[in-house]
């Protein structure tokens, strides 16, 4: 199939429909809203059902009932209306109903703008609504990824009866980029434990609730089972010049993309710098970024936040190398030349107080 020239939101929505999505539930925001302008279009195309809801809570609670019956179903938002839907998100993981959420990230906190940043991780990765759960977390780097990540992540949902959420921050949503789509489409047959009108399936129920303690117990140990499941078998990254680097920077979405040239602009001065790139922030990749550190000497995560991500990467080195951070918010993104410099001054001797302070050095 020829390449087609798209931006990253109809490149999402074309691959959920290859994935065999139909059912959409939706509430118009930016920069999401091309997804469900695409849903509308496109869905009734392949016979799928496109609602927008009178809401965001109604749009999340509409994809539970398309869920419980077996039906691959999603919707796409951004932070305030991912904010509306978490007590539904936490009502399907309670439930092991799976779906996709696109989360098309935008300044906050509150209404903020409508600039990129990426802002929502705390929110998505970790749980955000009610209850012990986590959701699955894929986060793409390009219109590409957009499309094939959200294949992947209907495939997650179903394999684990879970929701899975494509994080992108806005510029990867709007950006427009030639994308190859590698697969037929494909329609899964409903789920034996659907909740289905035939005899075989009319005893099935899809439910969060669980009202005897010692049940609601063995609920949750099973859920935590599931998810160290997910983290054995699903965590996925991309390494870029790691294998001699001392300084590893770690960044996903459009963070990535930047930092992949500031890497090369760092070894024309010398600094053997190489990039760490998560693909999936639950399961973070937590034994590879340990991994890298056998050999690296320092690492920088940087963000599109004043930094979420970061205390991930603290957590999985255990203070065996030490982290620092740089970032951006309020919609702007770091620019190659932000990075370079503040990898040039942590290797620099800088004077803090009067007193002069030596930071290591890789040269």
């Amino acid at each position: 199939m020829p390449k087609q020239l798209m931006k990253g939101n109809e490149a999402l929505l074309k691959g959920a429909i290859l994935a065999g999505c139909r059912a959409f539930y939706g509430y118009p925001i930016t920069p999401a809203n091309e997804i469900s302008e695409g849903a509308a279009a496109y869905m009734p195309r392949v016979g799928g059902t496109f609602l927008q809801a009178e809401s965001e809570v109604a749009a999340i609670n509409m994809v539970y009932g398309a869920a419980a019956c077996g039906v691959r179903a999603m919707t796409a938002s951004s932070g305030p209306g991912i904010s509306l839907m978490q007590e539904g998100i936490s009502y399907m993981a309670g439930a092991e109903l799976p779906c996709v959420i696109a989360d098309l990230t935008r300044g906050g906190p509150g209404l903020g703008n409508v600039s990129p940043e990426q802002s929502d991780y705390f929110q998505i990765v970790k749980g955000g609504g009610h209850g012990t759960y986590r959701n699955i977390v894929v986060a793409p780097d390009s219109a590409q990824e957009m499309a094939e990540l959200t294949m992947l992540a209907f495939d997650l949902a179903d394999k684990y009866r879970n929701p899975v959420v494509v994080l992108a921050d806005g510029n990867i949503g709007q950006m427009m980029e030639p994308v190859e789509f590698h697969t037929e489409a494909r329609l899964p047959e409903p789920p034996e434990w659907a909740v289905r009108g035939t005899l075989a399936t009319r005893r099935n129920v899809a439910t969060s609730i669980q009202l005897v303690d010692d049940d609601l117990e063995r609920h949750v140990i099973h859920l935590e089972e599931k998810y160290r499941a997910v983290q054995r078998a699903e965590t996925r990254w991309e390494n870029y010049r790691t294998d001699d680097a001392d300084i590893v920077l770690v960044g996903y979405g459009i963070v990535a993309r930047i930092l992949r040239a500031a890497v090369e602009r760092l070894r024309l001065r010398g600094i053997r710098a190489g990039l760490h790139r998560p693909i999936t922030l639950f399961p973070f990749p937590e034994m590879e970024i340990r991994r890298l550190s056998r050999n690296a000497k320092l690492f920088v995560a940087v963000e599109m936040s004043r930094g979420q991500m970061v205390e991930d990467v603290r957590l999985a080195l255990e203070g065996r190398t030490p982290v620092e951070f740089f970032g951006r918010c309020g919609g702007n993104t770091p620019q190659t030349d932000e990075v370079v410099d503040h990898i040039v001054r942590l290797l620099s001797p800088v004077r803090a107080s009067g007193e002069e302070v030596h930071t290591w050095t890789a040269m």
